[in-house]
């Protein structure tokens, strides 16, 4: 017994829209304890859709569509849904009246291209939309098979989703065990790396753990099928345990933690500040930190020293050093952190001086190469060396370069 989400539009494919109903629903079929293997993304093509529909009943017992419900000729969901299960399109007479009744609640008169909305396959129920003109269907066409249908229109449908589909599932049995999955967070190890370490999890049947990877972090997944979400979390909280244990200080926070949310706590419990000094960053370190709410207790500011004599102006970097080893450097780097942790007099200071590209790099500094300096309590000051690649974008190297400083710091908070 399986879900298969369907999505209909050829501005999906055209990439005019991102897909957020299919995440959205795949979360929920999750939450619902409901397998789900397939999503399917096709255009506003009939016997298009109706391969779809072939293949998906081959795999599927409820099959969801997103699209296509709409007034325009091209809106074509439910009729060719209707024909393909031979099923003839009936007008129903209450989904006239709703619509009717929303028209006139505007100020305006239904159109009659609107009395398309209202044709469903016989025998299927409709599946009410509060909110617009669209309603979608609930319909078994077979024994085994059950279809819902909702418009595009992410609002609309997560509220016919909430309000009837998931009630209508739950009273056929669905939903009875949950899908609750954790996410644990690493920066500094590479997917390849991290999995070596944690292959023994892989093979485990309830929880499950999967390795993901993106913008220079890798995650893992652990997801436990249970009755409940505490008997998830029951089950999930041994194998995050281990994999912490396995992981040591690579690993840095689960869910909704971030480089910056975690730093700030530490900084936040230890009663120390923070400042920072940026030059190929221009301001993401300090963006990164103000994105957390409360972040004033902790991050008094910054300086974004792009120009060499914003580096010697405001942060006391030496002319001759800059000369002499370049702004791109071990030194600048270092004396750019003691600078802003001077002025600025807090604990922690935190500095980022590189060429993020795609101009500017040299045979020996080549695009890609960042220096971060990091300066604390007693005269502590330290620099390190990167090569983030000549072949990443601007942008990438930004974020990596300023993601990277924030784990310097926390690790060293962790270790101090």
């Amino acid at each position: 017994m399986s879900a298969e989400i369907i999505c209909v539009g050829t501005e999906l494919l055209l990439g005019d829209i991102l897909n957020g109903n299919a995440q959205y629903l795949a979360q929920q079929l999750a939450q619902l304890g409901i397998p789900h293997y397939h999503q399917t993304v096709v255009g506003d093509n009939p016997e298009r859709i109706k391969q779809v529909i072939e293949i998906a009943i081959s795999r599927a017992n409820i099959l969801i569509f997103t699209g296509g419900l709409g007034p325009t000729p091209d809106d074509l969901t439910c009729e060719t849904i209707a024909d393909f299960f031979g099923a003839p399109l009936v007008e129903d007479a209450a989904i006239i009246e709703d619509i009717s009744q929303k028209f006139a609640h505007r100020g305006r008169v239904m159109t009659p291209s609107n009395r398309k909305q209202a044709l469903i396959p016989q025998g299927a129920d409709i599946l009410p939309n509060p909110s617009g003109t669209a309603p979608g269907i609930i319909w078994k066409p077979r024994p085994d098979i059950t279809i819902l249908t909702f418009p595009g229109v992410p609002s609309e449908m997560r509220r016919m989703w909430e309000e009837t589909a998931v009630p209508f599932l739950k009273s056929q049995g669905w939903g009875q065990e949950i899908i609750y999955s954790r996410s644990l967070r690493f920066w500094g190890i590479g997917e390849s790396a991290l999995a070596e370490k944690v292959s023994d999890y892989f093979n485990l049947p309830n929880p499950t753990v999967a390795p993901y990877a993106g913008k220079g972090e890798v995650r893992l997944r652990v997801s436990a099928k249970a009755n409940s979400s505490v008997a998830a979390e029951a089950l999930i909280a041994p194998v995050e345990q281990q994999i912490k244990e396995i992981a040591g200080l690579d690993f840095y926070g689960v869910d909704n933690d971030t480089l910056a949310s975690v730093v700030g706590q530490l900084l936040r419990t230890s009663g120390e500040t923070l400042a920072v000094a940026e030059s190929c960053t221009g301001g993401t370190l300090g963006q990164m930190l103000t994105e957390i709410s409360g972040s004033s207790d902790y991050f008094w500011g910054g300086v974004i020293s792009y120009d060499n004599s914003v580096k010697v102006g405001l942060l006391g970097v030496k002319p001759e050093d800059l000369a002499e080893f370049g702004a791109v450097s071990d030194t600048v780097a270092e004396q750019m952190a003691i600078g802003v942790k001077t002025r600025l007099a807090t604990t922690w200071g935190l500095s980022i001086t590189g060429i993020a590209g795609p101009t500017g790099g040299s045979e020996t500094k080549p695009v890609g190469l960042v220096y971060i300096g990091l300066a604390g309590p007693n005269d502590e000051v330290k620099s390190f060396k990167y090569q983030f690649g000549t072949m990443r974008d601007r942008s990438f190297i930004r974020h990596l370069s300023a993601c990277t400083a924030l784990d310097l710091l926390r690790r060293r908070l962790l270790t101090s």
